[in-house]
């Protein structure tokens, strides 16, 4: 049977008792941009309405900072459904978010070579 903290969605023997996606109403992009590495966090504000579980087991992961794949990983769900799931908190308010430190911008060639000729200049 399922093991502690698991919830009812597991089964030792049978794995996943539920489809990923179903958990998501088939849904497969977030209403909002989340990276892997954006943070999220609980509001304290209490949703609206029947989410459903996965929903309420993903808002109590972010009571503290937690990485959009670190929620994944808790969830034992795939990236882009967690995605939907924390796009759902974020629209109703239950949950904030903050970019990653970093942009997603190629690795300018020109920053590079700067780098390797003051690397070598020191040896």
């Amino acid at each position: 049977m399922a093991t502690a903290g698991d919830g009812p969605w597991l089964d030792d023997a049978a794995g996943r008792l539920v489809r990923p996606f179903t958990v998501s109403n088939g849904r497969t992009k977030p209403s909002i941009a989340l990276d892997l590495m954006s943070q999220v966090m609980a509001t304290g504000v209490t949703p609206l309405g029947y989410l459903g579980p996965e929903h309420a087991q993903a808002l109590d992961l972010c009571r503290a900072p937690v990485s959009v794949a670190e929620a994944a990983a808790q969830l034992k769900l795939p990236a882009v459904v967690t995605k939907v799931l924390l796009s759902d908190l974020v629209d109703c308010g239950a949950l904030t978010t903050k970019p990653p430190a970093y942009h997603h911008t190629p690795t300018d060639r020109s920053l590079l070579e700067a780098v390797l000729d003051g690397l070598r200049r020191q040896l």
